[in-house]
């Protein structure tokens, strides 16, 4: 049972993204309990449990699962086992956290969507850039003011630099000879690793501020040990869109969005999210011709997004998190930006299938 205004949360994986994220995300969120870890490798649980003082360590999900004190589990593991984890949870009655991408096919998520209903269970997809406060301010004003969105402008490009910055700001992360890992390296095929990886933040945060997408027109370009795709995006309510997913750029970390609207105008600046600083999004009104832009001094986005997560299992309110149809929404783009550059056309979401 839930206690009393707090979630027991157990975590699957205790690799580099639950060390870097969601353990501290989970220890400092008010209404959270870190219950539970459960980690393959024996050696690197008994370390991890130990800095985060958590006695319920498992090496085996099933028996995690098991405990009937355990209310929702955060599955921070390879994309590979995203699915198999998400379905398990769903069939021991627990609530899902699950980070992105939320699956790499259709079918995959569709079997999802069918046990999750079945559960009635939440389950939510790890985008946490919609717990930027920044972002969040950005989507209030197209909400209420804006008026009718006439485009959106998004790009996300990781920088060559990037793990310069993070190391330096980031903890060693604890490692094991033990980690259970997929079957074939996810680098091996870095066009598809990137698109994953990065293109899923970019096409969440498109839909956050622009609606759901409806059609996409890709081109990617190979050069130097760079890719960059550049995306034109027609969404459902009518606006146009330009997304530029690029890795790596030779300079500093480039991330951020554009708004054109009725009644104003909005420019966002996005940074590295391990810096946990909000972005700088200006918020122009034509109707005053003033520009306004919050502070945003709370940047721990994975702290906001498991507050929020708990916040809609006490109160069963999905609040800003990224449910599971906003989950198939981002695979469903994925899939189509990929056919869309092989086969050089325009690609609706609503007909695609297959795997990323």
């Amino acid at each position: 049972m839930l206690a009393e205004e707090q979630v027991n949360i157990g975590v699957l994986g205790a690799g580099p993204i639950a060390q870097f994220a969601h353990f501290e995300a989970c220890q400092k969120a008010f209404n959270v309990n870190l219950y539970s870890i459960c980690d393959v490798a024996e050696d690197l649980l008994e370390r991890v449990g130990s800095a985060y003082a958590v006695s319920n360590l498992y090496q085996d999900y099933s028996s995690m699962l098991a405990d009937p004190n355990l209310d929702a589990v955060i599955i921070a593991t390879a994309d590979e086992f995203h699915i198999s984890a998400s379905l398990m949870a769903l069939e021991a009655g627990k609530h899902v956290l699950c980070e992105k991408p939320l699956g790499t096919s259709v079918d995959q998520i569709l079997s999802l969507k069918k046990a999750q209903q079945k559960s009635q269970k939440i389950v939510q997809v790890g985008h946490m850039k919609r717990f930027d406060p920044g972002i969040q301010s950005a989507r209030n004003f197209i909400q209420t003011e804006m008026g009718e969105i006439q485009a959106v402008k998004a790009w996300y490009c990781d920088s060559t630099h990037r793990y310069i910055n993070t190391d330096a700001v980031q903890p060693k992360p604890i490692m094991s000879s033990g980690s259970k890992k997929p079957k074939i390296d996810p680098r091996a095929d870095l066009e598809r690793y990137y698109l994953l990886a990065h293109g899923s933040h970019l096409v969440d945060t498109a839909r956050f501020l622009g609606g759901p997408i409806a059609t996409v027109r890709a081109r990617l370009s190979t050069k130097f040990g760079a890719y960059c795709w550049f995306i034109d995006v027609d969404f459902e309510n009518g606006c146009l869109g330009h997304l530029d997913l690029t890795v790596a750029v030779r300079m500093d970390w480039h991330e951020g969005f554009q708004v054109y609207g009725e009644h104003g105008a909005i420019v966002g600046k996005t940074y590295n999210p391990w810096f946990y600083r909000s972005s700088e999004v200006d918020i122009f009104r034509e109707r005053t011709g003033t520009s306004t832009r919050i502070l945003g001094a709370d940047g721990h986005f994975y702290r906001r997004q498991v507050e929020g997560f708990a916040k809609a299992i006490l109160e069963r309110n999905e609040t800003e998190g990224a449910d599971i149809n906003d989950g198939e929404a981002s695979v469903r783009a994925m899939i189509a930006i990929r056919e869309s550059v092989y086969n050089n056309s325009v690609v609706a979401l609503s007909e695609v299938s297959g795997v990323v």
